[in-house]
């Protein structure tokens, strides 16, 4: 069964009611023709997961009766990315498409030395709708129950001071460091510059407050394609190597 998503304010657990709108209503009443009377599964993006028949569809509104309802507990194992803006907004949303596919936590778009993409604040909102979409439609896609949390665009030094991981890693092409140690049960964080990826000097930095720097491999990745190789070998370490019942 397809999963939809509606925001937590426009489902009413106590009154057994939910209400779709905007484009999953259109995708829900238009591109699958759902009828009154049919039942849909649905998530809030925080865990939540709901079975419900469709009572009522209006012109820009769906309302559905909650038939079955249900927790789904997040991956003990937690995996966020730093990535660098990128010049090509396709290539970044690219990158929050795949990294959510494969499991990403949460997402941090990043400002460094060599970033050449670097938005206004006017237009950083319109930057963060359209993210969120991107990041919906792949959780939707991969029947994912927890969105990833995506911060305001930060400069590289307050990435570099973020609190709450044990452990950081900064993943850079000149590195012969291969990562060893297991991600089970881990909070990771890995920072991932963008085009001419990061100059000495924010390596050095990233060094001194605890970044362990590591190599993908001798070939030169493109950003976008190392922050998702990040998450994909996690995941591959967690599935293969370890209890696949630790990942989503």
């Amino acid at each position: 069964m397809d999963l939809f998503y509606t925001p937590s304010d426009r489902i009413d657990l106590s009154g057994g009611t939910l209400s779709v709108e905007g484009e999953e209503f259109f995708h829900i009443t238009k591109a699958l023709r759902k009828k009154e009377g049919e039942v849909i599964h649905l998530t809030d993006g925080k865990g939540l997961s709901v079975t419900a028949g469709i009572t009522k569809i209006g012109r820009n509104v769906l309302r559905a009766a909650i038939e079955k309802k249900e927790y789904v507990s997040p991956s003990p194992v937690k995996v966020s990315v730093a990535m660098s803006l990128l010049k090509s907004a396709q290539r970044f949303d690219f990158f929050l498409e795949k990294a959510t596919e494969l499991g990403v936590t949460g997402i941090v778009p990043m400002i460094t030395e060599r970033t050449v993409s670097q938005p206004k604040a006017e237009k950083v909102k319109n930057k963060q709708e359209r993210w969120k979409k991107v990041l919906i439609s792949a959780s939707c896609q991969t029947k994912r129950y927890h969105l990833p949390e995506m911060t305001d665009p930060l400069r590289f030094d307050e990435v570099l001071r973020l609190e709450g991981y044990d452990m950081k890693l900064i993943p850079y092409e000149s590195s012969e460091i291969k990562q060893e140690a297991s991600f089970s049960g881990r909070n990771v964080l890995f920072v991932v510059g963008g085009e001419g990826g990061f100059t000495e000097h924010e390596v050095g930095r990233a060094r001194k407050e605890g970044f362990r720097e590591i190599s993908l491999g001798k070939s030169v990745l493109r950003a976008e394609t190392a922050g998702i190789f990040a998450v994909a070998m996690v995941r591959s370490r967690l599935v293969v190597n370890e209890q696949p019942g630790d990942w989503l």
